[in-house]
């Protein structure tokens, strides 16, 4: 019987990096970056249209990363036809077949990859949203 390491950072960041090598080449093949990844894949998810402060509010929050640079990807959509973008952020008709066209090429892989059973899921689901809660606790108490 294999054994496996417990959870610790650097099984988490092994995880990250295989999963984020799996994603690179499919987000190169339609030539769209990480940080234009999430904004198709953020405001899809709030039904193609959401407000653009809840938008780069809600990324930053869940990536740790700088405001100007989901307002620089969303620039990039809009400029490349993908979405609409004032005080709202709207996922045109060819932003939403990009964003359809990789997330079923990334559905097809995770759906082998997440191959367990439903209640080993959950608890390594609950593990990591109170890891993330943590550490979003830490980074606001600096």
């Amino acid at each position: 019987m294999q054994t496996y390491p417990s959870l610790n950072t650097q099984v988490i960041g092994q995880a990250e990096s295989a999963l984020g090598a799996i994603l690179d080449p499919l987000l190169a093949r339609t030539g769209t970056t990480f940080q234009q990844w999430l904004v198709l894949t953020v405001t899809a998810a709030s039904g193609a249209d959401i407000d653009r402060a809840t938008l780069v509010a809600r990324i930053v929050g869940a990536r740790k990363i700088d405001a100007a640079e989901v307002e620089t990807a969303i620039g990039e959509l809009a400029a490349a036809g993908l979405a609409r973008a004032d005080s709202r952020v709207t996922l045109t008709g060819a932003g939403q077949a990009r964003h359809a066209g990789i997330r079923t090429a990334l559905e097809e892989i995770t759906a082998r990859l997440f191959d367990f059973p439903a209640e080993d899921l959950a608890t390594a689901g609950r593990v990591l949203a109170i890891l993330t809660a943590r550490a979003s606790a830490e980074l606001t108490a600096r």
